[in-house]
């Protein structure tokens, strides 16, 4: 099976209610857990790169890396962009085989951010890839994206109807109380997402597919594991997977997932090498990585995405 867009995907989750999990991938052993897991619960995936990973692995191994899934895995799988900053970073991506991409101009004011989203749209949709736009800004650090709380800013529901029809984007990114990274909320702080805004957004962009970045739940069963293994991390409270589930349910019709699978891979690779500190095989402590981070798509395919059976 060839790598494919997210439009169809979209439409029939759209209609059945449930969310496309959007993963991020930056090496061998997070593709493979990724898809085995999509692939045996059939589940549609989009694989996700950030800038990040590109310049850690490399463009041309991470597509190799993508089409051997799809040797592998016969389910829809999409590959692509996450936070496009630019216009060249998405025509490289676009060019170099993606099949989808963000272009990020939540930082610019509404008329600049239209601009750039539209010249990007335009450029991908010639080449029958497609653009995801967004609206509002996310708090949180994660790879390029560091916006901090006093500069994160929730979407305006009378500005979404406008931006689609200037830029023809295929769909839009969000701000709704999610957030990027593991550290997401201080501590006693309950995390909140507006659906209101959601469902005012829904109403004015109707079978419009709706995308949730910084939607990490952050398990507390991997934090404590690096804890107890000789990690120093802080306790972090991620995005309760029952608001997701809500989500998933409505307009939304991909939900992106990085740091819970950091979260998990780290889990496992320090597990190993705490207990056997002698241990310098890489495939011993990838291996528990990567099995980690099989259980944790398997759980959210199930559990949170509602998109098993679904391929």
């Amino acid at each position: 099976m060839a790598l494919v867009t997210t439009k169809e995907m979209f439409g029939k989750a759209y209609e059945g209610g449930y969310a496309v999990g959007a993963f991020n991938v930056n090496n061998m052993e997070i593709v493979q857990g990724i898809t085995e897991a999509a692939g045996e619960l059939r589940s549609p995936v989009i694989l996700q790169v950030s800038a990040g990973a590109r310049k850690y692995a490399n463009h041309v191994y991470l597509v190799k890396l993508v089409e051997a899934a799809l040797e592998l895995n016969d389910i829809p799988i999409a590959l692509h962009l996450d936070h496009g900053a630019d216009f060249d970073i998405c025509k490289s991506c676009i060019d170099g085989g993606f099949t989808s991409v963000m272009i990020d101009g939540s930082h610019h004011s509404f008329e600049n951010n239209i601009e750039l989203t539209r010249r990007v749209v335009e450029y991908a949709h010639l080449k029958g890839v497609v653009v995801e736009g967004e609206l509002g800004q996310l708090a949180g650090i994660e790879d390029d994206v560091n916006v901090s709380a006093e500069n994160a800013s929730y979407t305006h529901p009378d500005e979404v109807e406008e931006f689609v029809s200037k830029t023809g984007v295929d769909s839009l990114a969000i701000a709704i109380g999610t957030s990027h990274g593991a550290f997401k909320f201080k501590p006693g702080q309950k995390p909140q997402l507006r659906f209101d805004i959601l469902d005012e957004v829904s109403k004015r962009l109707p079978n419009f597919p709706i995308v949730l970045h910084g939607a990490s739940s952050v398990s507390q069963e991997y934090v404590k594991t690096i804890q107890e293994n000789g990690g120093q991390l802080a306790d972090a409270i991620g995005i309760p997977e029952d608001m997701l589930r809500q989500a998933a349910r409505s307009a939304v019709c991909k939900i992106n997932i990085d740091s819970d699978l950091r979260l998990a891979m780290t889990a496992g690779v320090r597990k190993v090498l705490y207990n056997n500190p002698a241990a310098f095989d890489p495939r011993e402590y990838l291996k528990e990585g990567r099995a980690n981070v099989k259980a944790l798509v398997e759980h959210k395919i199930k559990n949170v995405l509602g998109s098993e059976n679904k391929a």
